[in-house]
């Protein structure tokens, strides 16, 4: 399709018509200033992120590299499910396969751990392809049993290759020490380099969906049958964002590795694949702020239910996602927008007032 084939998808000739109404905005600097915006936040974000490690205990530290760890997983499950359309129950498959990627080359093959990572993203991309396909002519909760499928027959499968996988007892593996030139603890270097994952991972997403391939994407979520009559290819971008969405969960299991250094089947039940699609739509499908708030999601709250409650942990956990489902709809990230607009609303209100 070209390019002017997606934008022009769905514009109406009036111009007085909201379309016409959004690129005049965006011309006369409406947009330039909300992106503007954006990135003053995210810069803030970063520094305050750079700061944490030396002030937190380590044991904080070591929580928030995880959190980036499944945010990183959580951006590729966002491409899928929340800018692609498709439901996954079994990206925690594709996290594993990352995980597992990692943990063989450097238990096995004694591979440095740097190197690890780009080759535990390409087996998961691939892998993300081969189930991909397949997966094509299925749609909505038929696609969904597919990929619980996946995610139920890994753990036995995990397990039955002992000889590589170590079998229900896993790898314990040397977790990455940090340069003498550093001088960062090593909580600290684990922590940056989950940081530096992540980073590069937004980066990338960023870019793919503010690409033609992204409207692609858009296009094919909004309506399948319009998208294709335009030129889109559905079964292309959908393969796509399946893999892609696979790479980046198979990027997060490897430095889920650097981070834990240790691996079991048992890591990556059916539980880890739901819980991370919960936290997804917890954190804002579709938004550049969901697959963060939703890995501080995963990472911080089944710890608190089971602070509150040892017994059924479950529970407390499902009320909580009950009870923000409620008060934002629109996942957290939609909560903080709102918040965000009417403070500035606020602030222009009392700026008036001086005047």
């Amino acid at each position: 399709m070209s390019d002017m084939g997606i934008r022009n998808s769905g514009m109406a000739s009036n111009p007085a018509s909201p379309t016409s109404d959004r690129v005049a905005a965006g011309a006369s600097g409406t947009r330039p200033r909300r992106i503007g915006a954006s990135w003053i936040a995210a810069a803030v974000l970063l520094v305050a992120a750079c700061w944490a490690p030396f002030e937190l205990a380590p044991f904080h530290t070591f929580q928030l590299s995880l959190a980036m760890v499944y945010a990183v997983a959580l951006l590729g499950l966002n491409l899928l499910v929340g800018h692609t359309g498709q439901i996954s129950l079994g990206h925690g498959a594709f996290f594993a396969v990352g995980a597992y990627t990692a943990a063989v080359m450097m238990d096995r093959w004694d591979t440095p751990y740097p190197l690890t990572l780009p080759v535990a993203a390409v087996v998961a991309f691939v892998l993300g392809i081969g189930l991909g396909i397949p997966a094509l002519r299925l749609r909505g909760l038929y696609l969904a049993l597919v990929t619980l499928a996946i995610a139920i027959f890994l753990v036995p499968l995990l397990k039955r290759f002992e000889s590589v996988t170590g079998g229900s007892m896993g790898l314990t593996l040397d977790k990455p020490r940090p340069p003498a030139w550093s001088g960062l603890a090593e909580d600290q270097w684990l922590y940056f380099l989950a940081l530096a994952v992540t980073v590069v991972s937004y980066l990338l997403v960023a870019g793919l969906l503010r690409s033609r391939v992204g409207r692609a994407l858009h296009a094919v979520r909004d309506n399948e049958i319009a998208a294709e009559v335009t030129g889109v290819r559905p079964a292309f971008y959908k393969t796509l964002a399946f893999a892609w969405g696979a790479m980046f969960a198979g990027a997060a299991g490897c430095v889920y590795i650097w981070v834990i250094g240790y691996v079991s089947p048992d890591s990556f039940t059916l539980t880890l694949s739901i819980t991370l699609l919960a936290g997804l739509v917890v954190g804002g499908l579709g938004g550049q702020w969901g697959p963060l708030l939703g890995g501080l999601f995963v990472m911080y709250v089944p710890s608190f239910a089971q602070d509150v409650n040892q017994a059924a942990p479950g529970v407390i956990f499902g009320l909580l996602i009950i009870a923000v489902m409620y008060l934002a709809p629109n996942g957290l990230a939609g909560l903080v927008g709102r918040a965000a607009h009417w403070l500035g609303f606020r602030v222009r209100k009392g700026r008036t007032h001086a005047h």
